[in-house]
């Protein structure tokens, strides 16, 4: 276990967890490579824009979707210092500056094609 994961708080395991497994999944199943960048996503959200085009009912892509929030959550997390929160069963990321972000819900809204992770994460780690 490295220093980080063994100072992480108990909000961030489900998440890091999801977010490792799409990591493993796109890179196994789809050949795709997620690295924790901010510029990967760009990538993810193109996969999901390619998802949403395919029109799978909500309930067919809902952990999916929740995954791919949790990577970008992890990506504002690693580049901002930021850390997970969980309260009545929803996760969000805090920055150090005291703001709260919702990756999870915004890859919802990238699927109804409302949002981009990747703009999350510019405006996550801009200060405020």
């Amino acid at each position: 276990m490295t220093a980080q994961q063994q100072i992480r708080p108990h909000a961030a395991a489900k998440p890091v967890r999801w977010a490792a497994d799409v990591v493993a999944t796109m890179r196994e199943g789809a050949r795709i490579r997620l690295d924790y960048s901010a510029q990967s996503l760009w990538r993810v959200d193109r996969i999901i824009e390619e998802i949403r085009h395919e029109r799978p009912p909500y309930v067919a892509v809902e952990t999916e979707l929740r995954a791919f929030g949790a990577y970008a959550g992890e990506v504002i997390v690693r580049r901002a210092g930021a850390e997970w929160w969980a309260t009545g069963g929803e996760y969000w990321v805090r920055t150090p500056d005291g703001r709260l972000w919702d990756p999870i819900d915004e890859a919802r809204r990238c699927f109804g094609g409302h949002g981009s992770l990747r703009l999350l994460c510019r405006d996550a780690t801009t200060p405020a």
